[in-house]
């Protein structure tokens, strides 16, 4: 109780006073701010231990285990996150954007992974890594999907086009039970184990995890409605999200996908209520997962600053860390290019190459990323396992702070073009 009541006033103690330096001082986005002074501090911790000790760095960081941000991500707070990011979907916009969403959901995660696979194994193979096909496509699914925390959390605070925004949302949440499916593929081949294929994998972890969401909440949203009591309303979202995650787990499907349908359904019968004429009072249930989406997210983002220092671990960390951040772009850029192909009229007057730009560049990465990271420990040589969590690191670094904190430019940029063009 006490290591676990001393981590959180560490994460509670960063949280407030680098929230505070930023709101007074460098006025970044509140969550890049995090992630990035939370780095700093853990890089300046550890220096000081490496002068006291006089042990290297990579032996102190073999011993440095913060928290264990896989098990606080998939046993923990992972569906309260995602339902708080979709209880609020718009979902008329998503039947305008269904098939868009469609698409770079399935098709640009698949290829995507299958790009930054084949592009990390000639990179590999040129390095004299040795690593093998099969290990290169489970890291490409690691990173391919992108990431439904950092969408909503960051990609909203620069006022994008609703309908591009929610596009770039809408992709995040749905493409995580691709992803999934698509590393217990790779990860079977990996430890030759592979006996279902990719399709049997991706139908029980998308249907049976929307088979869950949507019996879970039938069950459990008559209560919702018609009790009268505010804080009962709240209480029956979290057993609504939490059961249905649960029991995802337990049949073997995404508890993710699962989480995103609670919250989908919910928005949508509370929305259903309102156009009948029968109002609910929500005040309290919004403000509640509001908050709740900021302070886990929060909590998330000083996480992984200071786990991210487990990257000096990493054999060649800065060639490796460039090879897989090119290697990432250049895989979201071909699969987003190759699937707008399909999408047939575009948002807002974006032509294609514009558009593909948008998407590459606002394409983010998290936490979910490096839990599937982490994961692999158990079936990976130790080398082998640094080269996919310090690649993993870097390129969810590279999204969350340089993408992140350049989205705007880059979206005032290509609007410049359109309007150039336009003329």
């Amino acid at each position: 109780m006490e290591n676990f009541l001393v981590k959180v006033v560490i994460i509670l103690l960063l949280m407030v006073c680098l929230g505070y330096f930023n709101e007074k001082v460098t006025k970044l986005t509140y969550e890049i701010s995090l992630m990035l002074f939370s780095i700093v501090i853990g890089a300046v911790l550890l220096g000081a231990e490496v002068c006291v000790s006089g042990e290297t760095a990579s032996e102190i960081l073999g011993q440095f285990q913060f928290i264990n941000l896989e098990r606080f991500l998939t046993e923990g707070v992972l569906c309260f996150m995602l339902f708080a990011g979709s209880c609020h979907m718009r979902l008329r916009s998503f039947k305008t954007y269904a098939r868009t969403i469609t698409l770079l959901s399935i098709g640009a995660t698949l290829l995507g992974a299958v790009f930054y696979g084949l592009l990390f194994y000639g990179a590999g193979q040129l390095l004299g890594l040795g690593l093998s096909l099969p290990v290169c496509l489970m890291f490409g699914s690691i990173t391919a999907p992108t990431d439904p925390i950092a969408a909503t959390s960051i990609l909203k605070k620069f006022n994008l086009p609703k309908n591009i925004g929610f596009i770039i949302e809408g992709e995040s949440l749905l493409n995580d039970g691709v992803g999934v499916a698509l590393f217990v593929c790779f990860s079977g081949m990996v430890t030759a184990e592979a006996n279902q294929g990719f399709f049997t994998v991706m139908i029980r972890e998308l249907a049976g995890a929307v088979a869950v969401g949507l019996v879970v909440t039938f069950l459990i949203f008559p209560m919702f409605k018609r009790t009268g009591d505010e804080a009962r309303r709240i209480f029956a979202s979290l057993l609504a999200v939490s059961a249905a995650y649960l029991i995802c787990e337990i049949l073997g499907f995404s508890g993710a996908i699962a989480s995103v349908v609670c919250g989908v359904m919910f928005s949508a019968l509370r929305n259903r209520e309102a156009e009948q004429g029968r109002e609910m009072a929500l005040e309290k249930f919004d403000t509640f997962w509001e908050m709740a989406d900021t302070l886990l997210n929060s909590a998330l983002y000083v996480m992984l600053g200071l786990s991210f220092l487990r990257i000096l671990t990493m054999p060649q960390v800065l060639l490796l860390s460039v090879v897989a951040i090119a290697a990432n772009l250049i895989g979201r850029s071909c699969s987003v290019g190759a699937m707008s192909l399909f999408a047939g009229k575009l948002p807002d007057g974006y032509d294609r190459k514009n558009f593909v730009a948008l998407l590459t560049w606002g394409g983010l990465r998290g936490g979910l990323c490096v839990a599937l990271a982490m994961s692999t420990s158990s079936m990976l040589p130790e080398t082998v396992y640094h080269i996919v969590l310090g690649g993993t690191y870097a390129i969810v670094f590279f999204t969350t702070i340089i993408q992140g904190m350049t989205m705007k430019s880059v979206y005032r940029h290509i609007e410049g073009n359109l309007e150039r063009h336009a003329d």
